[in-house]
């Protein structure tokens, strides 16, 4: 009777150390995707800002271009453990920032560059393992 409670508690203890370890490296990884992404499209809205509406957008597009790979890479990988809604949000957000600077409509493209980081802050926030997501 004994032997059977200890491996009960044993097997216990390994399935929830195993969840917090997927938690804390899935956080992690979400975290870095999270500030990565930002940080691109941080670049893409200071160079929006400063730019003139009759100049070509060939940063910019390459800038989109560097923005779309890393979400396409970071999508297989995130797809696995959050929400496909939310991973939805984001590209949406991606494909109008894109199609904003096609047309030069920086104004908008900026307003979903905000959107877009709202938006990946969300998720950021919303993988946290903390007291408020618990309850």
């Amino acid at each position: 009777m004994k032997s059977t409670f200890k491996k009960e508690i044993v097997i216990t203890i390994l399935i929830v150390g195993l969840v917090v370890i997927g938690n804390i490296v899935t956080q992690n990884y979400t975290k870095k995707c999270v500030e990565v992404l930002n940080k691109n499209i941080e670049d893409l809205k200071q160079y929006l800002i400063n730019k003139e509406e009759e100049e070509e957008n060939y940063e910019a597009e390459e800038i989109m271009k560097e923005i779309n790979n890393n979400w396409s890479d970071m999508y297989k990988k995130m797809a696995y453990y959050i929400e496909h809604d939310e991973l939805e949000k984001v590209k949406t957000e991606i494909v109008a920032i894109n199609g904003n600077i096609e047309v030069k409509d920086y104004k908008q493209a900026i307003s979903g560059i905000e959107k877009c980081k709202f938006i990946l802050e969300h998720i950021r926030d919303k993988t946290a393992l903390t007291i408020q997501n618990i309850f």
